[in-house]
């Protein structure tokens, strides 16, 4: 019986989700399996997996046959590093204690790589979220100033022409006005005197 290690699709549309199981390749997808080895959420950034080590490790020991996603997912893991130190214990290259310090060692670099893109991941949704921020009220303060321009009380411009004439027109009002201002004091002065 040709055994597979592969993924089972459930969720709804357009949010899969899939366990991680041991089947016959023969079985259907979504079918009949032997063993569930454990989750894989692609919704989620970076992506969860969620995967029994030791079982997984057995059935590869065993001969099960994973698929392209399913050993990617796996050497993500670190399950095919596990398998590979373990065959090197098999053969007597290394202890079980070198083994499992050198998983251990190859553990913390891969959380501390996870934990680098998180934190590179946050730091960037919160710039991104400032920027947008920045962007939203300088289109306010460009919003409020066209309101404002346009409530304004509207100012009557006078044309170039007569700004030009205004002066001329000013000093003959000047000559002019002087002339009949004295006649109008000498006719005022005259009026009460012919009462």
């Amino acid at each position: 019986m040709p055994v597979k290690i592969r993924l089972q699709r459930h969720g709804k549309k357009a949010k899969a989700f899939y366990h991680i199981v041991v089947a016959d390749s023969r079985a259907p997808r979504d079918g009949k399996f032997i063993e569930k080895l454990g989750t894989y959420n692609p919704n989620t950034n970076p992506a969860t997996i969620e995967i029994n080590t030791e079982s997984a490790v057995t059935w590869l020991h065993n001969g099960a046959q994973p698929t392209d996603t399913a050993r990617a997912i796996l050497s993500y893991k670190g399950i095919l590093y596990k398998r590979h130190l373990q065959i090197g214990v098999t053969k007597g290259a290394i202890t079980q204690d070198q083994a499992d310090a050198k998983f251990a060692t190859w553990l913390e670099e891969k959380d501390a790589k996870v934990n680098a893109k998180k934190s590179t991941l946050t730091s960037s949704k919160d710039d991104a979220k400032k920027e947008r921020l920045a962007l939203e009220t300088k289109q306010n303060v460009e919003k409020a100033k066209a309101i404002a321009a346009k409530n304004a009380p509207v100012v009557e411009e006078v044309p170039e022409a007569e700004v030009e004439e205004a002066p001329v027109v000013e000093a003959i009002a000047e000559e002019t006005s002087e002339a009949p201002a004295a006649d109008a004091t000498e006719a005022a002065e005259e009026a009460p005197a012919a009462e």
